[in-house]
């Protein structure tokens, strides 16, 4: 039988690992998130009634592989999706809040890297043709993230493009 003490001293263990390796993002050894992002605006195509794609444009900070947490420098563009053959109302529900955020300066997280990784989706320049979407993403649901969150100052130290 064991003691309490025993049971009080694997539970001391048990909190400083979790404080240790899981209490905040500066100390997480993965990230599932796929895609970071500042949207400045949304194009939904053939139209916002029956969308089938979309065009999400601002700047992007895009995961590297399928594990780990390494991301891409930072980009402004546009990527460029189709609905996903698995939960396309789930996408559309995505989609809907991506456009009610454009424009509003509140960063997001978005996509599993995992998902991202196998359609080696990627930031369009703004004189890339919106041809051949890559596949919606999907994972981790929309998040919103908080200013002190570390890929938002990077998102937002980005200057504005000319117009």
């Amino acid at each position: 039988m064991k003691s309490i003490f025993s049971c009080g001293k694997n539970l001391a263990v048990i909190v400083w690992l979790v404080l240790t390796f899981g209490g905040g993002n500066h100390l997480l050894a993965s990230d599932w998130t796929g895609i970071y992002a500042l949207v400045d605006k949304v194009v939904l195509e053939p139209n916002e009634q029956s969308p089938e794609r979309i065009q999400i444009w601002g700047v992007f900070i895009l995961s590297k592989g399928e594990f780990g947490d390494k991301y891409e420098t930072r980009m402004r563009g546009y990527l460029y999706f189709s609905l996903p053959k698995e939960k396309p109302e789930l996408a559309k529900t995505e989609w809907a809040d991506l456009k009610k955020i454009a424009g509003t300066g509140q960063c997001v997280a978005f996509g599993s890297r995992r998902e991202l990784e196998k359609q080696h989706a990627r930031v369009r320049g703004k004189q890339d043709k919106p041809e051949l979407p890559d596949s919606f993403p999907l994972g981790i649901g929309l998040t919103k993230l908080r200013d002190d969150h570390y890929q938002v100052r990077s998102l937002k130290s980005l200057p504005a493009p000319r117009p």
